[in-house]
């Protein structure tokens, strides 16, 4: 099951801005800010894949 996450708008800047929202979060967008036939814009964004830390490495 893939996780992803969506953000609906009005205009353009506010779906972008809720998109830079999930970027700073951690997540990585898979769909910029897209004007939909209904008069919205949505964009999607999923999680960031874990990052394997090598041996001897710290973590924090």
């Amino acid at each position: 099951m893939a996780i992803r996450v969506g953000v609906q708008a009005d205009s353009q800047d506010e779906c972008a801005e809720g998109l830079a929202q999930l970027v700073d979060a951690g997540y990585l967008p898979v769909m910029l800010p897209t004007f939909l036939t209904d008069g919205r814009w949505m964009a999607r964004a999923v999680p960031a894949p874990a990052r394997k830390v090598p041996a001897g490495e710290p973590t924090a």
